[in-house]
């Protein structure tokens, strides 16, 4: 499972709701929550965020925390 999947679960979103509320189907919320190669967009995060009432950085926080800086 994908962070954004375990966030949604952590947080018990209805998926359905989420998508009828954002236009993103179902089938792609499906491969944003299972399929960590599928690469989640800005403008998606941000609907998101907005349809399960969340500041839309705490979600870009949460689902990409394990992202560094490199070292120089």
């Amino acid at each position: 499972m994908t962070p954004l999947g375990l966030f949604l679960t952590k947080k018990s979103v209805n998926r359905a709701m989420v998508s009828r509320r954002t236009g993103i189907s179902q089938a792609r919320l499906s491969q944003l929550s299972s399929n960590e190669s599928t690469k989640l967009r800005a403008d998606e995060l941000y609907l998101i965020a907005l349809a399960i009432d969340i500041d839309p950085c705490e979600l870009l926080m949460e689902v990409f925390k394990g992202l560094k800086l490199p070292k120089e």
